[in-house]
């Protein structure tokens, strides 16, 4: 595939939510701007991703795949986007409700841990 985890990862997000800003996605993945910045120039590189600066603010930039990068914007054999797909689409709706339950949970004592630090 060539791409690493986190390229794939924002790959994903920015073919989901076309035209957003390297803000807006650093904000969604909840983690720093220039990590960002890092990541889209290397798949900028690649050609798998592009920028269209906002003629009315140059400052900005929406983002977008190119040809390549739509090419890749599809759950994978053996990624975790995968095993996932494959484990909630044969669940029953209880079974449903009890992991959104578990992980309603644990991001709550994630947040109370971000939250002492």
């Amino acid at each position: 595939m060539g791409v690493t985890a986190q390229q794939r990862l924002i790959l994903r997000c920015v073919g989901k939510y076309p035209g957003m800003t390297a803000g807006q996605l650093a904000s969604l993945l909840h983690v720093d701007p220039g990590t960002v910045s890092a990541s889209l120039n290397r798949l900028e590189g690649k050609g798998l991703l592009e920028r269209r600066r906002d003629p009315r603010d140059k400052r900005r930039a929406s983002l977008g795949l190119t040809a390549k990068g739509r090419a890749l914007d599809r759950p994978s054999e053996g990624t975790v986007e995968n095993a996932v797909e494959r484990l909630l689409g044969g669940a029953r709706a209880e079974e449903l409700s009890a992991m959104v339950t578990i992980v309603d949970q644990l991001t709550g004592l994630l947040g109370e841990e971000l939250q002492a630090k």
